[in-house]
């Protein structure tokens, strides 16, 4: 039992049948924003590896190959982007003025109320990129002087948390429009809104992966003008 335990075959299966699973469950539910796969497959994941007694190192040995397909998954949203180039062109100012808007609202909401609670410095870096993806906000937290895994952990709670609650925000606001509904889900909640567009309306999933990339960009660039002054 400890061989199976420790292989990738075995830990790549458990993890692709949990997700299987929660997702079945999501879609029977009519993808209601408190079934969210993410938030439904990861406490049996981490449940199995209590259980186990398996160390966390293992497992993210053992499902690497599930991380490294990230990235050519993210590259794979430029292909509903390009297809709606021509829309983009055309909205390419009020795109670019609600990306900086995003953005800098993003940082200032975040760092400014942990702020009014007197949270160290660190805690403070490692918040400031929550808005953009894992890597991007790991990196620019250990280049602030901040936590690289807080940093992560925080932003997959805002994508999470993002992806839950957009739908019922912009249907109780009365926004209708999917390019805009789009655009704010993957600039404030990157991947995890971007997936979440997708399963609403194609044209929602190409803004919101537009959001999601450029936001990356545009929060890098915000921080590390900010971090030239600090």
């Amino acid at each position: 039992m400890n061989g199976l335990l420790s292989t990738q075959a075995f830990w790549l299966a458990v993890t692709l049948l949990v997700f299987e699973g929660a997702d079945r469950l999501s879609r029977s539910t009519g993808r209601h924003p408190l079934c969210h796969p993410v938030l439904l497959s990861t406490p049996v994941i981490i449940a199995i590896l209590l259980i186990t007694h398996t160390p966390y190192a293992t497992y993210a040995s053992a499902t690497s190959v599930l991380a490294f397909l990230l990235g050519p998954a993210v590259v794979g949203l430029a292909v509903p982007i390009w297809a709606r180039a021509r829309l983009i062109r055309q909205l390419a100012l009020p795109i670019t003025l609600a990306l900086c808007a995003g953005a800098v609202t993003a940082i200032v909401s975040a760092v400014g109320i942990l702020s009014l609670f007197g949270a160290p410095r660190a805690m403070l870096a490692s918040i400031a990129p929550r808005a953009t993806t894992t890597p991007v906000a790991m990196q620019m937290a250990a280049e602030l002087g901040g936590v690289p895994a807080l940093a992560a952990v925080i932003v997959l709670f805002a994508g999470v948390v993002g992806a839950m609650t957009a739908t019922p925000i912009f249907n109780r606001l009365g926004i209708r429009d999917y390019r805009a509904r789009g655009l704010a889900i993957g600039v404030t909640a990157h991947g995890f809104g971007a997936a979440r567009a997708f399963q609403v309306d194609p044209t929602a999933g190409a803004f919101a992966s537009l959001g999601m990339a450029l936001n990356a960009i545009i929060t890098c660039v915000i921080l590390s003008v900010v971090q030239l002054f600090l």
